[in-house]
């Protein structure tokens, strides 16, 4: 088995926008659409497949030789060379920072792709609002297909979009935490901390034996906000930000407040070394397995880094996980994780029709066993793969997920476009002393009162 990765998110930069083209051919969809889009749910898909001819259009944040991209072209030859031989597929890569404004554009000229790679959370629900993207549920129920995928991906999707309903798909099924260097910890003398006074002990600790304590991509943005969200929900509850999000309470609440404050005080301290907006989340998990920093706050995606011994001097044993320490067991758990389903898959409803939702039975039904087989890696659907062969980081992280009770999103994950990017652009004034935390809730507050919320 390929061991490389448990991935997802969204959230590795990319670069230019460019095509490629797998398989070739012309999607057809929107004629078929015309003619089939209300008969697909009264197929019988437990027989063999009728082999349609077919074409889609696939938009995606990954290249083809990468993450989700090896596995979505994977699955498309596989359906063409083993069930449909009258399939064919384009495959389109966006850059991640482009995704929203060109599922944007496609939207409104009613020309999305058959199939497309999206944000979670408040984007999907603006197209979900607009009747924009197919009901999943109903295609599941179809397919008769709910056993192939994640409970826990699931129910992580439906409360992202607030809705009973499942309307995308996932990608991935990634916990959130802080990996740490063991060399380090053991050279100044720290245990691995459950509680925030045991953490900011820790720090201090590593700080006075001449180890930097953190790392974080302060560049890419996204990954300092999640510290705070981190000390955030474990001080006001895993609810907090969906309280905000709908108005139950201020972005400018005292205690969200501390939290912008607490990522502040560590930049002010020192603990992310000199030009923390500069790193970004490539060099800072360079940094945690070269032994140049202690501490580093992402997802299991870094699996995919952490296998590759080229990259990780430190060892298939030299890297650590904790969960975010607690603050009160009875308001946020030790057994809650942050967790997601990295940039989902969702579909045009417009263009789905038969031929789609069989290519989507085989989708859904092998998804699970080809992400273990070439990645190594969990992506919210079930499998029969062996785990017996895992290496080491794979196998830490599916425990992780097995002790999880309760999962809650990331900081930006109910906020709109607008507010989320108040949210991260004015992230790196905060790390750099330029903003208080009271201004950087307060810039949020104001673009969610400008957004009309």
């Amino acid at each position: 088995m390929k061991k490389r990765i448990i991935a997802s998110m969204l959230c590795v930069m990319m670069t230019a926008s460019l095509l490629a083209g797998c398989g070739g051919g012309s999607s057809d969809s929107g004629a078929a659409a015309d003619e089939s889009s209300t008969a697909w749910q009264d197929v019988d898909y437990s027989g063999e497949d009728p082999q349609l001819e077919k074409s889609i259009k696939i938009l995606s944040i990954w290249a083809e030789d990468n993450d989700n991209g090896i596995l979505i072209n994977k699955i498309c030859q596989d359906y063409k060379d083993n069930v449909n031989p009258n399939f064919d597929w384009e495959y389109e890569y966006v850059a991640a920072d482009d995704l929203t404004q060109k599922i944007a554009t496609l939207s409104s000229s009613n020309d999305l792709p058959d199939l497309f790679a999206y944000e979670a959370g408040a984007p999907l629900t603006t197209l979900i609002d607009a009747d924009k993207v197919a009901n999943v549920s109903d295609l599941v129920d179809a397919l008769d297909a709910w056993d192939s995928l994640s409970e826990s991906a699931v129910s992580i999707m439906k409360d992202l979009s607030g809705t009973e309903d499942l309307y995308d798909l996932p990608l991935g099924l990634n916990v959130e935490g802080f990996w740490y260097n063991k060399a380090l910890f053991e050279k100044a003398g720290v245990e691995v901390p459950t509680t925030w006074d045991e953490f900011d002990a820790a720090l201090e600790k590593l700080d006075a034996a001449g180890i930097q304590p953190m790392a974080t991509g302060g560049s890419d943005k996204w990954l300092a906000t999640r510290l705070i969200n981190a000390y955030a929900v474990r001080t006001l509850g895993n609810d907090v930000m969906t309280k905000a999000a709908n108005g139950e309470i201020p972005y400018t609440d005292e205690g969200l407040v501390a939290a912008a404050d607490k990522l502040a005080s560590w930049a002010d301290a020192g603990y992310f070394g000199e030009g923390v907006t500069t790193v970004d989340a490539n060099t800072a998990a360079s940094m945690l397995m070269n032994g140049q920093a202690a501490i580093f706050y992402t997802g299991s995606w870094l699996t995919q880094n952490l296998t590759d011994p080229t990259q990780n001097t430190a060892g298939e044993d030299g890297i650590g996980f904790f969960n975010i320490p607690v603050y009160d067991e009875s308001i946020s758990s030790s057994t809650s994780y942050s967790m997601n389903c990295g940039n989902i898959l969702a579909m045009d409803k417009a263009k789905l029709d038969e031929g789609t939702a069989w290519f989507m039975k085989y989708f859904i039904e092998n998804m699970g066993n080809v992400a273990m087989e070439e990645l190594g890696t969990v992506k919210g659907y079930t499998y029969t793969t062996s785990t017996e062969d895992m290496d080491p980081y794979t196998q830490l992280v599916l425990d992780e997920i097995a002790k999880s009770t309760e999962g809650f999103a990331w900081w930006e994950a109910k906020m709109n476009a607008e507010v989320s990017s108040i949210a991260q652009e004015n992230v790196q004034p905060l790390l750099n002393g330029d903003m208080t935390g009271q201004e950087y809730m307060q810039s949020i507050q104001d673009a969610y009162d400008m957004s009309g919320n």
